[in-house]
């Protein structure tokens, strides 16, 4: 869970801070990593935002991993 931390914390600042809030790190495995919206409508702006997401964990030297989206209420 460590790891999906980290990667959530080189994400969250490309994420708006409205947005930020209602979007949690989700498990990681060797294929893909999940973030967890808080809504439908979080999960629809993340899925917009994903080519940048992914940039930027890129650029920040994280090995390419499949990024999925679910929505997870509280």
């Amino acid at each position: 869970m460590r790891a999906s931390n980290d990667r959530f914390e080189a994400i969250r600042a490309s994420l708006p801070p409205t947005l930020a809030a209602h979007v949690r790190p989700g498990p990681l495995d060797a294929e893909s990593w999940s973030l967890l919206a808080a809504n439908p409508a979080v999960a629809a702006k993340l899925r917009q935002l994903q080519p940048r997401l992914d940039a930027v964990l890129a650029d920040a030297g994280w090995p390419v991993l499949a990024l999925r989206i679910k929505v997870h209420a509280a």
